[in-house]
């Protein structure tokens, strides 16, 4: 803006291309009268925050301009020109550019000439030397410049919480003891400081603080910083949302709550709705009051109000109030609003008396109201207002409203109790529908005045209706989280309160509000918008009465940035040059707008000396390719180029021009330069610097590159070499840098020739990794298939995932993209050698995100291993299956898994079918301890055979087995039922100890035993005869003699008897007769046979027995298990007798176990397999395959160790190792072989021959 001042300064700046030596002057003089009056009639020109701002400034804008110009010119008068600054002598270097200046003032503003040596110079006769610029300082001399930097973006804070906005403002130059002013504004309204509301400036950054935050403070936020030299703004929008409701489905609360036509004992409060009704509509409002000071709300209303306007009455006079509203709907009430502002209950024109008293006449009866009109008019309440009397009296008039129901000709009093002092009044319980007519009277002390004149009949209803639905929106694009929405006004709505506008997912129909406060204008951004998701919007109006029915949803967009042009390009070098043409090339811009670049345009323009002519264009069709041949140059002419590139949204700006560059045919041997050098995958020490081949190759084609670097702020010598040998690659990796530090790179190329010129650099680079970069890594799926992953949450629109090979694209027969949601998977179709090497993806559209992966072949080998193993999951066992016997013979087959999910299920197999729980099977699998457990109340001779558990659990599978043949399954078979006979035994009565004798010192033989359960029958018998329980010694010897005794208990029909065979010798003695016992036991069950300190149980291969008094044990057939020490245990009623026998044998070579039947291994798996070998001397091992010997290779790792365990390893196995196998042990005594038979077999030929099955 200009502003008039007491003198005019000019700055003038005299630039000078070739300096001369010489007296250089400026002359300033006066402009005619005419020029002063034609510069006060100039208009400033002013840009805002919006044009409503403009509108509520301009004004005061005028009066400041009028006020400062009678400040700083009080006579009006004209003033010469003076040097402020006069220009100073400079000496300099022939061929360097010099800038001479001076400061020159005066009223009106002074023309300014420049001489040398007394000649005037010529400006425009001579451009390529002089320049000259004059720029005009409204303050002392001063042009500030305002740059605000650090700007707020788009905020968005909830209810209750506190915000700040802040920028950093920077004022050039700096004047000492000058600060601009600045100003904050919200939807183009001065902000000033409250209790809700704080602003600070510190001289340099300005900050506004929102302390509890409402939906009243969403808005536009502008910080407009003024200065003399004019103003500079910034805008953004800061959304408030509502804060979480206390009762599910209640509304949130009402905004902006403002009280209106304040009176003695009356005030009318508006609010706004809320954008949230909550789960169902909102069915009225409550209005409660509170006086300043005191913290108690009283209830304004009884029923809640429709209407978003509420006349208050009863308020005493006098005193303060402050109001809030609360929404209601079926599922409750809202949190209140904010409070409104404090309000005085007083008559306005009270107010004007407190300023401007008036004499009025002492006990005059007041003359009658005038002007009665009805205000406002629902089906809830009636306002009436009316003018006071002229005519009142000293004293103050209050008034009685009276009303008249249509057809009759009776009024009502309708306030009788008491007058009411205000010249407003509203009147509720009036019948709907119904037409009333009313008046007023007024009273004082001197009496009551005549009634005012009738207001006619007034229907009673809502007399404004809710606004019409707004036309169908219209959505664009923005940036990548806000989009712009368009609609239509509302025809025919009367006092508009705003808009709201809603947005929702495609698909979800849940609708969120993208404003809480409402708005006038048809133009709405909506911001806080999730990138990429695709959006329908729609649109509702409100006024008091309510809102409108929403418009219909808008056509769906994703959100996505609007597509701009292009960044600049970058990097125009010469790539080869001939007598008339010269090849150039340049690097795409790193921002493509948003949309694929469809060409570039290429400008020149011919350089000699110091002097440049205009641009031309080379190219008037669009190049595809960052690289172009100019022809038709002149020989020996400098040149300069510039490119411009081009997307679907137009053509950006021009690039940095080149460097002069000389048409002149290239002589060099050597290769020319490298070209296209970028950077990739910048971490806090390495890079990856790519380039392309150079356009020239010299005499012989290249054959290597070199790749130099240094510190960007090191010397020229200071060049290294980031490797010693050529690179045969376009791409290196370079490591060793030092995280935080800036570098440069460059390229030279070599041919037989030599080592050709380097390439433009390219940097500085900073050596940092980029916040959230993330590094490319394997995953391996459930279904085995191997893929590499990149992820880049932070995506921007229109950017995408580039993947390569070795830098390179990719063959996409080998691999498949799928990118989605900020992630990237590469997916090998048939992993091989062949896709070794590095692979790196990109996201373009960014400042380098980049990441790469090198896939070496230990690498490849152990991802397809996971991958088999995940294609083809097995349960893992803790436990193999084992057998253990229980109480009652019963057998326990078990085993354990190491983990399972509650999917998992088993199938119990006997001999390849099937078996279930019932009578004879029970089953258990506790999925918590992975414990499985199947039991057998006894073995039968059809229980002879392989069990098996099959585990399925998902796509994991599981099995394990125990195999019960032969002499193993006897022995079991005879141990369950002898427990299970044991078990019976002694469920009835029983011995715990067998019939045994005493002799006694009084010569008597006691015999006795131990029982139990015998609660019934017990007796002594001698040969069928009960006797007594106590015997003499006499008697034994006369008459049992050589006989036999047993005892016997019943219990039901189980009997247990023991026997005793005794033989008495009498021998005589001084006291009594001394008895000699010799006992023999014929019952087994006295004698018994040990192996090994175990009990031998008898059965048809194993028998035991008495022959007179001979003991005898027969063994037929006897194996290597029966080899050992054996013990005979003889018990005579007190102790027992032992006598032990070692029966041993030769031990011929055996193989005694660890090898299976059969063994199904899936091709490419290892095998190996352990023996278990017996043999005194130790035997001889030897491996066969098919008959055939094998001997110890690479393919076949054959180990004998301990003398015990023989084993065998292949190593990835193929379909040529199925064959018949065998374990061959030697020595002195014997041989043996342990056969078994391998299958390989391949999945996929499996799954094909299902498939020719189905």
């Amino acid at each position: 803006m200009n502003i008039f001042i007491k003198e005019q300064v000019l700055k003038c700046i005299f630039l000078l291309a070739f300096p001369h030596v010489g007296f250089f002057c400026v002359c300033p003089s006066h402009d005619t009268v005419r020029e002063l009056m034609d510069a006060q009639k100039e208009e400033a020109t002013e840009e805002g925050i919006n044009y409503v701002a403009m509108r509520n400034l301009f004004v005061r804008e005028l009066d400041e301009w009028t006020q400062f110009r009678r400040k700083m010119n009080p006579d009006n008068l004209t003033h010469p020109p003076e040097f402020t600054v006069k220009p100073r002598g400079q000496t300099v270097w022939e061929g360097k550019t010099v800038k001479l200046h001076c400061t020159v003032a005066g009223w009106p503003r002074p023309k300014v000439a420049w001489y040398k040596n007394n000649v005037l110079i010529d400006v425009k006769a001579h451009p390529e030397k002089y320049t000259v610029e004059n720029g005009f300082c409204h303050e002392h001399g001063v042009t500030f410049e305002t740059t605000i930097i650090d700007k707020f973006e788009v905020a968005f804070g909830r209810e209750g919480e506190t915000l700040s906005l802040g920028c950093t403002v920077i004022v050039y130059p700096t004047v000492k003891k000058y600060q601009p002013e600045v100003v904050w504004y919200r939807n183009s309204v001065p902000l000033k400081p409250s209790k809700w509301v704080h602003t600070h400036w510190s001289g340099e950054r300005a900050t506004l603080t929102l302390i509890h935050l409402n939906k009243e403070d969403e808005g536009l936020y502008t910080l407009r910083v003024n200065t003399k030299s004019g103003f500079d703004t910034y805008s953004a929008y800061v959304f408030v949302q509502d804060a979480d409701v206390e009762v599910e489905g209640v509304p949130v609360a009402p905004l902006d709550v403002r009280c209106h036509d304040v009176n003695k004992d009356y005030v009318v409060v508006t609010w706004k709705q809320p954008a949230v009704e909550g789960s169902s509509s909102i069915q009225g409002y409550y209005i409660d009051r509170c006086e300043v000071g005191c913290h108690h709300w009283a209830l304004c209303n009884d029923v809640p109000v429709k209407y978003a306007r509420f006349p208050v009455t009863g308020l005493v006079e006098g005193r303060s109030y402050i109001f809030r509203v609360r929404a209601v709907n079926k599922a409750g009430i809202s949190r209140p609003s904010r409070v409104s502002e404090a309000v005085v209950a007083m008559d306005p024109s009270d107010r004007c008396l407190l300023k401007h008293p008036l004499v009025f006449p002492v006990g005059v009866v007041p003359g009658e109201p005038t002007d009665v009109v009805v205000t406002e008019a629902t089906k809830s309440y009636v306002v009436l207002a009316w003018k006071p009397p002229v005519q009142r009296g000293h004293e103050g008039v209050m008034y009685y409203i009276e009303k008249c129901i249509s057809g009759t000709d009776t009024w009502q009093r309708v306030n009788t109790s008491a007058p009411v002092k205000s010249p407003r009044f509203a009147l509720f319980d009036l019948a709907e529908g119904k037409s009333y007519s009313f008046r007023v009277r007024c009273c004082n002390s001197a009496g009551v005045s005549e009634p005012s004149v009738s207001t006619g009949e007034i229907t009673v209803g809502d007399k404004l209706g809710e606004p019409s639905g707004p036309t169908i929106p219209v959505a664009t694009r923005n940036t990548a989280t806000s989009v712009v929405v368009f609609w239509k006004a509302c025809k025919d709505v009367k006092h508009l309160v705003g808009y709201y506008i809603e947005c929702s997912v495609v698909g979800t129909d849940v609708w969120m509000p993208c404003n809480n406060k409402p708005v006038k204008q048809t133009r709405f951004v909506c911001h806080g918008l999730t990138t990429g998701a695709n959006y329908v919007f729609r649109v509702k109006a409100v006024n008091p009465a309510g809102y409108s029915q929403s418009s219909p949803n808008s056509d769906a967009l994703v959100v996505l940035p609007a597509i701009s042009v292009p960044g600049k390009s970058t990097g125009v070098t010469l790539l080869e040059a001939v007598k008339d043409y010269m090849v150039l090339g340049w690097s795409p811009p790193a921002n493509n707008g948003g949309a694929d670049i469809r060409g570039y345009f290429l400008d020149y323009r011919t350089v000699k000396g110091n002097a440049v002519g205009k641009w031309h264009e080379l190219n008037h069709k669009a190049l595809t390719t960052t690289s172009y041949k100019a022809e038709n140059l002149k020989e020996n002419v400098f040149y300069e180029f510039q490119v411009r590139a081009m997307n679907m949204a137009g053509v950006s700006k021009a690039s940095l021009p080149s460097a002069s560059l000389e048409c002149k045919e290239w002589t060099l041997t050597v290769p020319g330069v490298p070209v296209g050098l970028h950077v990739l995958e910048i971490r806090d020490t390495s890079v990856v610097v790519l380039w392309e081949t150079p356009t020239f190759d010299g005499r012989t084609p290249v054959n290597g590159y070199y790749l130099d670097f240094k510190e960007a702020s090191a010397g020229e010598e200071c060049w290294k070499a980031a490797h010693e040998k050529v690179n045969k690659m376009k791409y290196m990796k370079v490591t060793g840098l030092k995280s935080g530090t800036s570098y440069v790179f460059r390229v030279r190329a070599q041919n037989l020739a030599g080592v050709g010129k380097p390439s433009e650099l390219v940097g500085p680079v900073l050596a940092k990794t980029l916040p959230g970069t993330k590094e490319i890594y394997v995953d391996v799926d459930d279904d085995g298939v191997i893929s590499m992953i990149f992820e880049f949450p932070e995506m921007k629109p229109g950017s995408e995932f580039v993947w390569s090979k070795n830098y390179q694209a990719i063959d996409a027969s080998r691999l498949t993209i799928v990118s989605e949601q900020g992630k990237s998977r590469a997916i090998f179709n048939s992993p091989s050698l062949e896709d070794l090497g590095t692979f790196s993806c990109v996201v373009t559209n960014t400042d380098g995100i980049s990441s790469s992966f090198t896939l070496t072949e230990e690498g490849l080998k152990r991802l397809l291993e996971i991958s088999h193993d995940h294609k083809f999951p097995v349960i893992p066992f803790k436990t193999e299956m084992a057998m253990e016997l229980l109480e009652k013979g019963r057998v326990r087959f078990w085993t354990q898994v190491e983990k399972c999910t509650s999917a998992c299920q088993v199938e119990y197999v006997f001999n390849d079918l099937i078996i279930s729980h019932g009578q004879k099977y029970t089953m258990n699998f506790d999925k918590n301890t992975g414990i499985i457990e199947m039991f057998m109340d006894s073995l039968e001779v059809t229980d002879e055979g392989t069990y098996t558990f099959n585990l399925v659990d998902g796509k994991a599978k599981g099995t394990t087995s125990l195999v019960l043949i032969g002499e193993e399954f006897m022995e079991l078979q005879k141990k369950s039922q002898f427990e299970r006979a044991e078990w019976v035994r002694k469920q009835g009565p029983h011995f715990v100890e067998y019939l045994d004798f005493v002799v006694t010192s009084e010569c008597d033989v006691l015999l006795k035993c131990k029982v139990r359960n015998y609660l019934c029958r017990f007796k002594f018998c001698k040969e069928g005869a009960t006797q007594m329980v106590a015997i003499h010694v006499a008697h034994l010897i006369s008459t049992f003699l050589h006989s036999v005794s047993h005892v016997a208990i019943t219990q039901g029909y189980e009997i247990a008897v023991s026997y005793l065979n005794l033989a008495f010798q009498c021998v005589s003695s001084s006291h009594c007769k001394r008895l000699v016992i010799k006992t023999k036991q014929k019952a087994l069950h006295d004698i018994h046979f040990l192996n090994r300190e175990a009990k031998i149980a008898a059965s048809e291969r194993v028998k035991a027995g008495v022959t007179g008094e001979q003991l005898w044990l027969k063994i037929n057939e006897p194996t290597e298990k029966d080899k050992g020490r054996y013990t005979m245990d003889i018990f005579d009623g007190k102790g027992s007798v032992k006598r032990f026998v070692d029966l041993i044998g030769q031990d011929r070579a055996r193989v005694i176990g660890g090898l299976p039947d059969v063994v199904a291994i899936q091709e490419g798996k290892s095998l190996n397999l352990t023996g278990n070998v017996w043999g005194d001397p130790v035997p001889e091992v030897s491996w066969t395959k098919n008959d055939k010997l094998l001997v110890s290779d690479e393919r076949y790792k054959l180990k004998f160790e301990q003398g015990k365990f023989a084993s065998i390893t292949i190593a990835a196995v193929t379909t040529t190792d199925s064959g018949k196998y065998a374990l061959l042990v030697k020595n002195k005594y014997g041989t043996e072989a342990g056969e078994f038979t391998v299958s390989v077999y391949n999945p996929d030929d499996e799954e094909a021959k299902e498939e020719k099955k189905d």
